[in-house]
């Protein structure tokens, strides 16, 4: 993989990285404004595919830094990024939308 098109890849993921922050923030901003009584907190196992330690690095890293998202615990063996996530109804979905913008993106970053 040339340096451009990593180069490329790195820009959209700080993209993505940036329209998850604005969203994330409009909810977080929603649920703390509205009524908190509805929120359903979780902790998650999300599997990884990432395959460095760089690259789980930076899935943490970017997990963290999106508001209502904390990154709790990385596997010994990588497989797994446990996350704290202030509002999850629905489970599946938050660890399919970690999985598909930020992963997906890193993963083409790792070549």
């Amino acid at each position: 993989m040339t340096i451009v098109t990593r180069i490329g890849r790195s820009m959209t993921l700080g993209l993505v990285f940036i329209g998850e922050l604005v969203r994330s923030s409009i909810a977080v901003a929603r649920q703390v404004l509205g009524d908190s009584s509805q929120l359903k907190p979780a902790i998650l196992a999300v599997p990884l595919d990432l395959r460095s330690r760089a690259g789980v690095t930076t899935l943490a890293n970017c997990v963290s830094l999106t508001p209502g998202t904390t990154s709790l615990h990385v596997s010994e063996d990588l497989s797994t990024l446990y996350v704290h996530v202030l509002d999850a109804p629905q489970p599946e979905a938050v660890v399919d939308s970690i999985k598909n913008t930020f992963e997906t993106r890193i993963k083409e970053i790792e070549g």
